[in-house]
């Protein structure tokens, strides 16, 4: 009779048969903000301070751009990531349909090139961004 091989256990994220593989948390964070803005309706919003939105023309400040990368954080516990995402929406796109479609390419994307698990993936909606050009302010 022949011997039967058993399965091999299931490696864990960043573990391989040769030893331990460690990705940088900035890494992931990177990542996580490219993944957000891969949807074409989903892009970095306008800095606030107190509730109110900080011009965009000041600057080393971020303004809301649908080209732009959001304001992303990520903390990494072993295989688990939980991400934090500040996004604009373009306007009149639907905000839960947006930010369904980022979240679950955050996780993919996860998953796929670090090999971690999005177990929360938290999105702040912090502006709309429309095509329509603000009327000049009066002086």
């Amino acid at each position: 009779m022949t011997a039967v091989a058993e399965a091999a256990p299931a490696l864990l994220a960043g573990r391989t048969e040769l030893g331990m593989i460690s990705i940088a948390d900035t890494a992931v964070t990177k990542i996580a903000a490219r993944a957000a803005a891969e949807n074409p309706d989903a892009g970095a919003a306008t800095a606030r301070v107190m509730g109110r939105a900080v011009p965009g023309s000041v600057p080393g400040v971020r303004s809301t751009d649908l080209d732009a990368l959001p304001k992303t954080s990520v903390d990494v516990d072993g295989s688990k990531a939980y991400v934090s995402l500040e996004i604009a929406v373009r306007w009149p796109a639907p905000v839960a349909e947006v930010t369904g479609q980022v979240r679950q390419n955050v996780r993919d994307r996860l998953r796929d090139l670090a090999g971690l698990q999005a177990e929360e993936v938290h999105i702040v909606v912090a502006d709309l961004a429309t095509d329509i050009i603000p009327p000049p302010r009066v002086r």
